[in-house]
Order: C-alpha cells, then sequence, then structure tokens
C-alpha cells in the first residue's frame, strides 16, 4: 500500500498528521466548534500551531470545555487561576482577550443568530478551494481575512489579525488550502453545510 500524499506542513508529526487528517480545512459550521478554533488561533498567535495543538486538551480542560457563555462570566479570580496554569500559554494579554472574545461572540450570536451565519457570510457560505501546490507558497492574509479581521476589531475582539483569521478560516474550512496533490483536497471538498 503507498503512503497517502499529505501537505508538507504535517509531515513526520503524528498528532500533526492525525489533525490534518481528520479537521484540518473541513468547514465548521457549529458555533461550539469555530469559538474553540477563534481561541485557540488567538493563543497560537506569535507561536507554532503545534504548540497549541499539544495543549489543546489542556486549553479544554482549563476553559470549561470551551463553552463561551462560562468564559464570558470569568472573575478575576479565575483569571487569575489560569494565568498560574501552567499546562496551556500563560499570556495575560491572551486569557483576558479570552473572555472579552466571549462576550463579544454572544453579541454577534445576538446579532446575526450565530456566528457561523456571520463568518461564512464573508464567503458567501462557501468554501474557496484554492489549489495550492506548496503550502509555502498559500497566503499568510487575503482580502477577506483582512476584512474578517476589520469587523471583528471594530466588534471589540482582540488577537484576531489578518493572518490569525487565515489560519483560522483554513482550520474551519472556509477556505481549502490542502496541497492539490494532497489526499485531504478533494475529500473535504465534498462536505457541505
Amino acid at each position: 500500500m503507498s503512503e497517502l500524499k499529505r501537505c508538507g506542513w504535517c509531515v513526520g508529526d503524528s498528532l500533526y498528521e492525525a489533525y490534518h487528517d481528520a479537521e484540518w480545512g473541513v468547514p465548521v459550521y457549529d458555533d461550539a466548534l469555530l469559538f474553540e478554533f477563534l481561541i485557540l488561533e488567538t493563543f497560537q498567535a506569535g507561536l507554532s500551531w503545534i504548540t497549541v495543538l499539544r495543549k489543546r486538551e489542556n486549553f479544554r480542560e482549563a476553559f470549561d470545555d470551551f463553552n463561551y457563555h462560562k468564559i464570558s462570566g470569568y472573575s478575576e479570580e479565575k483569571i487569575e487561576a489560569l494565568l498560574q496554569n501552567a499546562e496551556i500559554i500563560r499570556n495575560k494579554l491572551k486569557v483576558r482577550a479570552t473572555v472579552s472574545n466571549a462576550q463579544a461572540f454572544i453579541k454577534i450570536q445576538e446579532e446575526f443568530g450565530s456566528f457561523s451565519d456571520y463568518v461564512w457570510g464573508f464567503v458567501d457560505g462557501k468554501p474557496i478551494r484554492n489549489m495550492v501546490k506548496d503550502y509555502k507558497k498559500a497566503p499568510a492574509t487575503t482580502e477577506i481575512s483582512d476584512r474578517l479581521s476589520k469587523d471583528l476589531k471594530k466588534r471589540g475582539f482582540k488577537f484576531v489579525g489578518s493572518t490569525v483569521m487565515y489560519a483560522h478560516m483554513q482550520a474551519t474550512g472556509m477556505v481549502n488550502d490542502h496541497e492539490a496533490d494532497c489526499f485531504r483536497n478533494n475529500e473535504v471538498s465534498q462536505f457541505s453545510r
């Protein structure tokens, strides 16, 4: 049996490969999962994704299974406890941003009916398929991620620069940036709402 052809960025690390094979680029419409990816991406800002991925379960435990309703009401004591938790990334600004982002997330749900409807509106509800030949040549930002970032910042979100938002779009399948010859490219294109 021949080895599966994967995107070059994940090859050689079993956790990375499992994430690539099962999750990366699959369209996500569930608000809870969109929030989880949003939080993980904001913690990733300035770091490598594998660093965050290795701590994902620790984040899930520390942040009440990414329950944005609970997170939006975190007390100062809870925030301080998170800042003492060596199992997560203890960046004070990012921890505090998680709380304010949860609050802003809920406001978007109230305005648009769901965060999913809001965020997918930036791509007219359909994934963009880029047919990237080499992951190193995939864009870090696009005009759409620029607009999304700007709008989220206007709504009070933090750590949502265009690069972070483009990575979020890739992770949640708003764009399919699997390399053209990756076995997942065609597979994730079959997913629809």
